[in-house]
């Protein structure tokens, strides 16, 4: 028997431990391990709730749109203002979100994961014309390899023309994200940290050369979408099929939506959305979205029992880091009391239950190019066929709620900040199931809570000691080499952590508290 341990596990954002108790070849126990504190509900309390707007972006740099969305639906609610933000108010929160996800699928495949599948050191033997490829060629021949290694030694079958088209692609990626960038920055003011989402919709309104310069980048996008990441997603699938079979994970699946249809709803669980709420399992049937079925567990997190299975509402974050049998700074949501995976599989596994007729069309058409039932789609290749069916979705309809826009026309409702009041907002990210829960005490935030996507799916085990969906999807899983156990990597990798958004710290003298050496 032999434990692997990987701190930290490297292209994600943050800090995530693993270790793997493996006996014969086989993971028989996992444990994921968030390795920082996050303080920010306890910045939050006791500020102007409309603090909660600028502040809870800060939680990351990748996914801070994300936050600032969510953030405004809970303001909404806590204001009482949700079913009165404007139209405009409500296209561009939906196109800000449409440019920053797609730009974020994007970086998962090319920039985090696909390196798992990309044989870089190919590169030396290119003789084309491709500046990006002839500029990498160089690094490579003078040794200078970063940021393609330190890597694991994986079994590379992709052949050295796809190989080199690849890491072309990644080059091009970095364009493809910086139009997405600069498409959110047109209606958000900036990005990172958008100034101009807030409570009551949107400070910006719309014009004629935005609309243009919107259009031209949401082109250029959903043709590289359709021209590139789709045909590479689907090479690499079919070199690495037998990952089709590979971490499967919990089998429950929960969303929050995303995009909001209209805006007449003040319960966001029921609010139509282009991606539907709710939850689903293997089975693919649907089941409404419920709120009130959350609650976050404690027993192997590094936070005071006394804290464990309350709903957000009531929530506190009390840490105690020298808690016996705790391992994570994570805490471990659960939805009706059981683990639930969320992330971009999850969305599309409900959505297709839900019966969304552009989603239910783009998943029969991708399994029948693999000639697969839907049982496929639970899988590590599978996480990422769903990440890129989301990406082309959005880019397919990013074109139409773009000329939704009203030149000149209101993005914004006046309102006044209440003494009391209560709010949740709900959306997906990029990561999976995003929310934010709010309460108000005489004019200040009296209590903060966020659980974020990969709270739930990086989670530790709940106090029935059930592992979390990484956790699941670890265990059975054949290691070929305890000493490069690329296997592990490309499971963990396929939920796209993001532990920045999961855990945080807080440090105001600056001590150093651990220092990291990365190998």
């Amino acid at each position: 028997m032999a434990k692997i341990v990987i701190d930290p596990i490297t292209r994600i954002e943050g800090h995530l431990k693993v270790e793997a108790t493996v006996d014969g070849g086989e993971i028989k126990q996992a444990r994921c391990s968030g390795m920082l504190f996050r303080g920010f509900e306890k910045i939050l309390a006791g500020r102007d709730p409309r603090d909660a707007q600028i502040i809870t972006q800060r939680i990351c740099g990748v996914c801070n749109h994300c936050h600032t969305t969510a953030a405004a639906l809970n303001l909404d609610a806590a204001f009482g203002i949700a079913d009165r933000v404007p139209d405009n108010g409500r296209h561009i929160r939906n196109l800000t979100m449409g440019f920053h996800q797609l730009q974020d699928h994007i970086l998962h495949f090319y920039h985090l994961a696909a390196l798992d599948y990309v044989d870089v050191t190919k590169v030396a033997s290119y003789e084309g014309a491709d500046r990006s490829l002839s500029s990498i060629k160089g690094f490579i021949s003078r040794g200078e390899l970063a940021p393609f290694v330190p890597r694991y030694e994986g079994d590379y079958r992709l052949p050295a023309e796809l190989d080199q088209a690849l890491v072309g692609h990644y080059v091009q990626a970095l364009e493809m994200r910086r139009k997405g960038h600069e498409a959110t920055a047109i209606l958000g003011g900036k990005l990172p940290h958008a100034c101009t989402i807030a409570p009551g919709g949107a400070t910006e309104v719309p014009s004629v050369d935005k609309i243009a310069a919107l259009l031209w980048r949401a082109r250029e996008l959903r043709a590289f979408v359709e021209d590139v990441y789709l045909p590479d997603v689907l090479a690499a699938a079919g070199a690495y099929s037998d990952y089709f079979e590979i971490g499967a994970g919990c089998g429950r699946y929960l969303s929050y939506g995303l995009i909001d249809l209209d805006g007449a709803n003040p319960d966001l669980s029921r609010r139509k959305r282009f991606f539907s709420q709710g939850s689903t399992g293997r089975k693919l049937e649907h089941e409404p979205l419920d709120l009130g079925a959350i609650s976050e567990h404690v027993k192997f997190s590094w936070y005071a029992d006394e804290t464990t299975g309350r709903h957000p509402f009531e929530g506190e974050t009390r840490p105690q880091p020298d808690k016996a049998g705790g391992y994570s700074w994570l805490k471990a949501p659960r939805y009706r009391d059981q683990v639930f995976e969320v992330g971009p599989l999850a969305r599309i596994a409900v959505s297709y239950a839900a019966g969304v007729p552009e989603v239910v069309q783009v998943v029969d058409s991708l399994l029948a190019h693999f000639k697969a039932g839907p049982e496929a789609l639970f899988s590590v290749l599978g996480r990422h066929a769903a990440r890129a069916l989301c990406a082309k979705l959005i880019a397919d309809k990013l074109e139409e709620w773009i000329l939704a826009l009203q030149p000149g026309e209101p993005a914004y409702v006046a309102h006044e900040l209440p003494a009391e009041g209560r709010g949740v907002g709900i959306v997906d990210a990029a990561r999976g199931a995003l929310g934010h829960w709010i309460e108000i005490a005489d004019g200040k935030i009296d209590r903060y809570q966020c659980v974020v996507p990969t709270t739930w799916n990086a989670s530790p085990a709940d106090d029935a000691g059930r592992p979390g969906p990484i956790e699941q999807a670890l265990i059975g899983t054949k290691v070929a080499d305890a000493d490069n156990p690329f296997e592990i990597v490309r499971i963990v990798r396929s939920f796209d952590p993001c532990i920045a958004c999961a855990v945080h710290l807080l440090n105001h003298r600056g001590r150093e508290l651990r220092r990291y050496q990365v190998a």
